[in-house]
C-alpha cells in the first residue's frame, strides 16, 4: 500500500482537502487547520506546526457497506499500537474512536465512507493527534499531547510513517475487533452515562458489528446506542 503524501501549510480542514483534491491513496499533511474538527460539531485545537494534523484517502478492496465500521476498528488500532511504542503500552479507544492515554484524549479520528452499491468505495480518515503542543486552552476536558507525557519532542513525519506502516499491517490482518474491543477505555467497571432520558450506571457489555455500543445499567437492562446517542461522563483531569 502506498499512500502519496502532500504537505501543505494550511487548511480550513484537510478532509475537505482531500475530498476536493484527493486523487488514489493520498495523505494530505497540514501544519495548520482553520476550521478543523472532530465528530458532529466538535472543533479541534490545534497550535499551529505541533501537531499531526492529516487526513488520508483510502480506497478498500473489500469492506462491504454494511461492514463499514471496521475501517473505524482499523485505524484505530493502527493509531493505538504506533502510540503504544512511544509510551510503553496503555493506550486505549474511547468509542467510537477517540484515542485515549490515562483518561486524558490523544487523538480523535473522523471517517467520511463513500459507498457504491453494497460496497465503501472510498473513505477518508482526519485524524488529529496531540504531539509537541504543551498548553491547550479550549475548554475541551481532557486533553494531553505526547510531549507532555514524554517530557521530549516527537519527531512528526516520523510518526506519521510510523502510523502508515501500522496501518497497512492492521489493514490486511484479518480481524481486528478482538484487539479493538480489548481496548476500549472504560471497558471494565460501571461507569456514568446518560441518554436522552437522563443519566444513569452501566458496564460496556460489548460493541455490535455495526459500531453500536452495547451497555448493561445496574438493573441488568440493556441498552444499545449509535454514535451519538450517549454520552459519556469523563471527569476533567488537572495538572
Amino acid at each position: 500500500m502506498k499512500f502519496e503524501i502532500v504537505h501543505i501549510e494550511e487548511t480550513d480542514s484537510t478532509n475537505r482537502w482531500l475530498r476536493e483534491n484527493g486523487v488514489g491513496d493520498m495523505v494530505v499533511v497540514a501544519d495548520y487547520q482553520t476550521a478543523g474538527r472532530g465528530c458532529g460539531t466538535n472543533s479541534w485545537e490545534s497550535e499551529r506546526g505541533q501537531n499531526l494534523t492529516f487526513s488520508m484517502l483510502w480506497h478498500p478492496a473489500d469492506i462491504p457497506a454494511r461492514g463499514q465500521f471496521r475501517i473505524s476498528e482499523i485505524v484505530s488500532v493502527a493509531l493505538c499500537r504506533v502510540l503504544d511504542g512511544y509510551l510503553g503500552g496503555g493506550v486505549e479507544v474511547k468509542w467510537p474512536n477517540d484515542i485515549y492515554y490515562d483518561g486524558r484524549k490523544l487523538a480523535g479520528i473522523l471517517i467520511e465512507n463513500r459507498l457504491q452499491g453494497p460496497a465503501v468505495k472510498e473513505c477518508i480518515v482526519g485524524i488529529g493527534l496531540n504531539v509537541n503542543q504543551q498548553r491547550f486552552l479550549s475548554d475541551a476536558p481532557n486533553p494531553v499531547s505526547l510531549r507532555q507525557l514524554l517530557g521530549h519532542d516527537v519527531d512528526r513525519e516520523e510518526l506519521l510513517h510510523a502510523f502508515l506502516d501500522s496501518f497497512e499491517a492492521v489493514s490486511l490482518a484479518e480481524n481486528t475487533s478482538d484487539d479493538y474491543r480489548c481496548r476500549l477505555f472504560w471497558r471494565t467497571g460501571v461507569h456514568d452515562f446518560s441518554d436522552k432520558n437522563g443519566a444513569f450506571s452501566a458496564r460496556i457489555a460489548g460493541v455490535l458489528d455495526d459500531g453500536r455500543l452495547v451497555l448493561e445499567d445496574t438493573s441488568g437492562q440493556r441498552r444499545i446506542y449509535a454514535f451519538k446517542e450517549v454520552q459519556f461522563h469523563v471527569c476533567p483531569r488537572q495538572g
